[in-house]
This record gives structure tokens, sequence and C-alpha cells, in this order.
């Protein structure tokens, strides 16, 4: 997949994971953006590594999406619990 494609994904997922993940997040559509990005990464290395498959085929499989979507929902719970523990000593 190109650059463009993963940009759109990481996108997209990033916003269903605030939507499964409701709550105030500082950052805004490319924290969001990066944030799925990196989601799509971690669930696509989650899948092959625990599952042993390849769930990064193409944009239009719904392996890519789902691990995408998973990947960004972990990362967005590790974003919040970052930036919740550093906004609270502040």
């Amino acid at each position: 997949m190109g650059i463009i494609a993963w940009i759109l994904i990481g996108l997209l997922a990033g916003l269903i994971a605030k939507a499964i993940m409701p709550g105030k997040d500082p950052g805004g559509l490319l924290v969001t953006t990066l944030l799925g990005i990196v989601g799509g990464l971690l669930g696509g290395f989650l899948g092959k590594v625990v599952f042993g498959v390849d769930s990064i085929d193409g944009f239009f499989e719904l392996s890519t999406w789902i691990a995408a979507i998973i990947g960004s929902v972990i990362v967005l719970a590790v974003y919040r619990a970052v930036t919740g523990r550093s906004r609270a000593h502040a």
C-alpha cells in the first residue's frame, strides 16, 4: 500500500477508535491520524505475531481494517494514559 492509503486508513481508524472510546482528547485531526497510522502498524504487527497471519494485505481487505482499528484503540488508550498523567502533575 502507498503512503496515501496509510494516511487514509490511519485517519479513519483513528476516528473509529475515538468513536469506540469517547472522551476528551488533546490534539486534533493530525494527532488522530498519527495515532491511527501507528495503531494500524501495531495491529498488523500483533496480528502477525499472535495469529501468524499477514493482517495488512490491502486497502480493501477486512483484516487490514480490523487490525488498524484494534491497534488504534490500543494506541489511543496508551496515549490517554500517558497524557493524563502528565496533565495531572502540571
